[in-house]
């Protein structure tokens, strides 16, 4: 089943301009709504070429400590999935553009409902799904109908998907494959950009979908070094961590925070921008 989603419009408009994506991560209603809400909305401008918004989770298994003490600030913020559906909603008035991708888990899916979810979150303007705790042993529960509904479903590899695990991991993947740099839990180590190149190789043998990398990408110039290697670079605990220190002693946001984040993502965003030139000279 093939379909033309923003995410494949995007990887497909990068690829002509010759640089790789800059895919942000953020947990929705983090710190609170209103905030999570406009750091969301200044992303595109910003330089984020993809956006990841991650569902909180009451046990998000593979989130390092950054993010799931993002999850837990969001969780007391009263954030929901019906609420981080209503965000994409109101980010949809004024970007139509740009792929929004919700991260999770399946509990609060299946909670709320297979069908309905996959009705609401089209309705929305979402563009993709990673569910990290469905492996493709279990397509029918989430990824088959996600595409029945066009969405794309994009699975994770790590250094541990050999070659004879690839094709299942790739078979019903859409959008993109996220290759996870290392093993452990996000926010952990950083990135050896040899190594990755090495893996997007060998993963680029298997499939013509793009190949972003994600976990260790802490720094503009860690984004600009897999950029050269990988059609896109993920950052993800590095921007929570910049929210995190926007907090003040009781967890609220403090002036500026917004614009520190942002900030943070452009300087990445350039990182990104010049990393193919850099690798032509």
């Amino acid at each position: 089943m093939t379909f033309e989603t923003r995410i494949g419009r995007r990887f497909a408009q990068l690829k002509e301009e010759g640089r790789a994506a800059l895919v942000t991560f953020v947990t929705a209603g983090d710190p609170d709504r209103d905030t999570s809400m406009a750091i969301v909305k200044g992303l595109p401008a910003a330089g984020a070429d993809v956006i990841e918004l991650g569902v909180p989770f009451t046990d998000p298994m593979a989130d390092g400590p950054s993010i799931q003490a993002a999850g837990l600030r969001a969780l007391k913020a009263g954030q929901t999935l019906k609420r981080t559906l209503a965000m994409v909603r109101e980010f949809r008035e004024g970007d139509g553009e740009t792929p929004l991708i919700l991260m999770g888990y399946y509990n609060p899916i299946y909670v709320y409902g297979v069908e309905a979810f996959l009705k609401d979150a089209k309705d929305a303007g979402v563009d993709g799904l990673i569910v990290v705790d469905l492996p493709p042993e279990e397509d029918a529960e989430l990824c088959i109908p996600s595409r029945a509904a066009g969405i794309d479903f994009i699975r994770l590899a790590t250094p541990t998907t050999d070659d004879r695990r690839l094709p299942k991991v790739l078979t019903n993947t859409g959008g993109f494959l996220y290759y996870v740099s290392m093993t452990g839990i996000t926010g952990s180590k950083s990135a050896d950009s040899g190594a990755v190149g090495r893996e997007v190789a060998r993963i680029k043998r298997h499939t013509d979908l793009p190949v972003a990398v994600g976990f260790g990408i802490k720094t503009p110039e860690a984004a600009a070094a897999i950029a050269e290697v990988a059609d896109g670079a993920v950052v993800g605990s590095a921007i929570v961590d910049v929210i995190a220190r926007g907090l003040d002693a009781d967890g609220k946001a403090k002036p500026g925070l917004v614009e520190e984040a942002l900030d943070f993502v452009a300087r990445l965003a350039d990182g990104v921008r010049g990393a193919r030139s850099r690798a032509a000279e």
